[in-house]
């Protein structure tokens, strides 16, 4: 299949365009074309953003609630989705294989996954949009710099004294960034120009100024051509557990060992492959990675036994694809049912949420009854029919902004045994991050280092708790960076809106002054002097750390819209979660495997001495029991 066969006839032309299922928009500016419900769901989707204006979703009782969330995500669906691939193209990125006949088997690169449309989704893909585009283009400098985002860092995002997240454990925080590395990445080739911040007169810093690389231009745009600008997805976006197989062919033949299906696990000594160095070495690998990789590695392995059980005729090939599907599935489950409503903890969002797998129907039924009928509303997202909503699927440049959530790590770790609770170590992150990581694994048993983390909370997204190390951080040239200001910088230069436009264009209520965003006088002075008195100059990430938040959020409502637009479409737009969810592409084993497992089972399949820690847990990603006598 050539280029112009997989993009179509004329240059900058994205296949699903000419899709009779998608129809084409009136530009790169129309948001859900082809979704189009009637005028009594709009009218209703109309009434329930003015009861949330005037009351919020939060503050009404559960089904009330259920029923304006549900008007809220389909409005967010229509109005905030937005198409980056009808921009012009170049050079598109090409599938390594499988093409269009691969039905039962994600292909390494996530194309395919449509099969009419094979690069959505697929690693190298651009970044969508929650935003219209002609509203997504950075400010000019020198505006793009004010404040200096270093400057934010160090007044409002230094951590003076740890702010623990007591609801949460540090598994929670340790998943999140598992989840991410599956998701997206953006390019980080050498854009071979940098950012320079200037330094403050008392900053303290060894090789003034202040230098962060700035996000490589888009390979597949012309050079000069119009429109917004666009970054590329160097993952696949889909759920498929390439945060270990990998996003691509090399990456994934490297994790397997060609026989039985199974993937390279080298024991508590060596998380990952011994001479995967560029792994160990890259931005943001540390202990908590390491430990989620060997778990789900394992959980590989252990479907694979199982497979081999009931199809003793499959080869290494079958037994990997299929365990691969499972085992995607299941951290998909996870994630929807456990480590979600364990962060917005509130009885209609917790309700809300289990519906996505579940359906309406709820949980019990389903595994009495399995589906009734195809509707995701009764009975759930998988196996019920795939849906674009009318825009090619990738993550968005707004999803990936509200997913920056630093805070949550810890600068000091305590590891302790599973056993007795007693004492094992004392370290800093700096000191369990990066080839040190793979060390500290080699020495401490994993169930113990599972334990610790279950029983250590994450600090609390929230301003002034951004871990000081990673205001420090050794780039891999050696360089010091500050990942604060990098946060900060990044949501600036991908043409992310500040706090207060972010949430006009959700239809939410904007912050009038600094004292209606926080209840915190202090943290209100601070705020208006840093930006000058101005609230519409106050960038994302610090308002979503200063916001107030509903009953147990562990994050703001404002992500919680990027959440309900982007969330559920993961599986609404994946066929292995909709249409292929099936005993057929999965085998009825599989399935059972899916819905019979959950956080604490794998746990205690893999490190059975974590029974006394979770014995009264009902969420693995909530606090732990102590084991101390």
């Amino acid at each position: 299949m050539t280029q112009q066969e997989l993009f179509g006839a004329h240059r900058g032309t994205a296949p699903w365009v000419k899709s009779p299922l998608i129809k084409s928009t009136s530009g790169p500016s129309a948001a859900g074309a082809g979704y189009r419900p009637s005028l009594l769901v709009r009218a209703y989707d109309a009434l329930t953003e003015v009861v949330d204006r005037k009351f919020g979703w939060d503050r009404l009782p559960v089904p009330l609630g259920l029923a304006v969330l549900g008007g809220l995500r389909n409005k967010l669906r229509r109005e905030n989705l937005y198409d980056t691939s009808t921009l012009p193209t170049v050079n598109p990125p090409v599938p390594e294989g499988g093409g269009p006949t691969r039905t039962t088997a994600r292909s390494s690169d996530g194309s395919y996954n449509d099969l009419e449309h094979p690069l959505m989704g697929m690693a190298g893909a651009r970044f969508g949009r929650n935003f219209p585009l002609d509203l997504t283009f950075p400010e000019p400098e020198p505006e793009l710099l004010s404040p200096n985002p270093r400057l934010v860092s160090r007044r409002l995002m230094t951590r003076r004294e740890f702010q623990p997240a007591p609801t949460l454990n540090s598994l929670a925080a340790a998943w999140l960034q598992f989840m991410i590395r599956d998701w997206f990445s953006h390019d980080r080739r050498d854009p071979g120009t940098m950012w320079q911040l200037p330094l403050e007169a008392d900053d303290k810093w060894p090789t003034p100024p202040l230098t962060i690389p700035r996000v490589p231009p888009d390979p597949t745009r012309p050079e000069g051509s119009a429109g917004a600008p666009t970054k590329i997805n160097v993952n696949s976006a889909w759920w498929d557990a390439s945060a270990i197989y990998g996003s691509n062919r090399e990456q994934q033949q490297l994790v397997r060992t060609g026989v039985d299906g199974k993937v390279h696990v080298f024991g508590t000594a060596q998380p990952l492959i011994p001479d995967n160095t560029d792994a160990i070495r890259e931005p943001g690998f540390w202990l908590g990675l390491a430990m989620l990789v060997t778990l789900f590695m394992r959980e590989h392995n252990a479907i694979c036994e199982r497979l081999r059980v009931e199809y003793a005729n499959w080869g290494d090939e079958e037994l990997f694809q299929v365990a691969r599907l499972i085992n995607a599935a299941l951290m998909a489950k996870i994630h929807t049912v456990e480590w979600t409503p364990a962060f917005i903890n509130h009885p209609t969002t917790v309700r809300a949420i289990l519906s996505y797998w579940w359906g309406l129907a709820s949980e019990r039924v389903h595994k009495l009854f399995g589906r009734i009928g195809s509707s995701e509303l009764i009975s759930g997202i998988p196996g019920s029919p795939t849906n674009h909503f009318g825009v090619p699927f990738n993550i968005t440049e707004e999803f990936a902004a509200v997913y920056r959530m630093h805070p949550l790590i810890r600068d000091h770790w305590t590891l302790r045994t599973a056993a007795n609770d007693a004492l094992i170590a004392e370290y800093t992150l700096r000191q369990i991050a990066g080839p040190a990581a793979v060390d500290i694994a080699a020495k401490v048993p994993m169930h113990d280092l599972f334990y610790s983390f279950g029983t250590l909370h994450p600090g609390a997204l929230v301003l002034n708790n951004f871990p000081y190390y990673l205001q420090e951080f050794e780039r891999p040239d050696g360089k010091l960076t500050d990942l604060a200001a990098t946060d900060i910088l990044r949501t600036r230069e991908l043409g992310v809106p500040r706090y207060n436009e972010f949430r006009r264009l959700l239809r939410m209520n904007p912050a009038k002054d600094f004292e209606a965003l926080t209840d915190d006088p202090t943290v209100a002075s601070t705020l208006r002097e840093v930006y000058g008195g101005d609230i519409e100059r106050v960038d994302l990430i610090v308002g979503l750390l200063a916001e107030k938040r509903p009953q147990g959020f562990a994050f703001s409502d404002t992500t919680f819209r990027i959440f309900l637009a982007t969330t559920s479409r993961r599986l609404n737009s994946d066929r292995f979660l909709t249409h292929d969810y099936t005993p057929e592409i999965y085998t009825q084993t599989g399935l059972n495997w899916i819905e019979n497992n959950t956080m604490s089972t794998v746990l205690l399949r893999h490190y059975p001495q974590l029974g006394p820690a979770l014995r009264h847990v009902d969420n693995a990603f909530k606090p732990w029991c102590t084991t101390s006598a």
